[in-house]
């Protein structure tokens, strides 16, 4: 590998699965019953907007919605958010650059319903709230992940969640529409 003047070479993670933990069935039933929770909490109010964290949440949230509207109990609204620029961990995960944000409705006074894939040690999510005030003052923010592996380093939990799976810190989970694989991640 040659390098050129001024360019960085930009470490990259690479997956390697060990096991699948849940198959595309396994996660098309978590989130129907996520679907029913999120209805059965949410009841009292007209409307929703559900946001996917950028890149993992984006599907999800997607799905998720979809099954929340064929319940038939909320208006939803869906859209995806961006939380790069807002992240404390710069120095560990190196910005890759943006991805879209879209914020279907004004925030204020609504309920906001984040999805992400796995929730690990909560800085995602304390990035999405700081990016969430930028976007006006939501009446309430609820959380859905498919996955809690735990490993918390800030207080965050989830309200909604597919599965819990316990893992050791050196393990990696990817976790999709089409399925939750364990594995190693290995820096390149």
């Amino acid at each position: 590998m040659t390098n050129q003047p001024g360019a960085e070479h930009v470490p990259t993670n690479q997956f390697t699965p060990r096991s699948q933990l849940l198959s595309r069935e396994d996660v098309d039933r978590s989130l129907r019953r996520m679907a029913h929770e999120v209805v059965e909490r949410n009841a009292d109010q007209p409307e929703l907007v559900v946001l996917g964290l950028q890149t993992g949440g984006v599907s999800l949230a997607e799905r998720l919605a979809h099954d929340i509207v064929s319940i038939g109990a909320l208006v939803v609204h869906v859209g995806h958010l961006d939380v790069a620029y807002f992240r404390d961990d710069h120095d560990r995960r190196p910005l890759l650059g943006a991805t879209d944000t879209l914020i279907p409705v004004d925030l204020t006074d609504r309920t906001v319903l984040l999805v992400d894939d796995v929730l690990y040690t909560g800085r995602t999510i304390r990035a999405a709230l700081n990016a969430l005030a930028e976007w006006g003052r939501p009446h309430a923010i609820q959380l859905a992940v498919l996955v809690d592996r735990g490993h918390r380093e800030l207080p965050i939990r989830a309200d909604f969640v597919g599965k819990n799976l316990p893992t050791a810190q050196h393990e990696a989970i990817v976790a999709t529409i089409d399925g939750v694989w364990i594995g190693e991640e290995v820096q390149s």
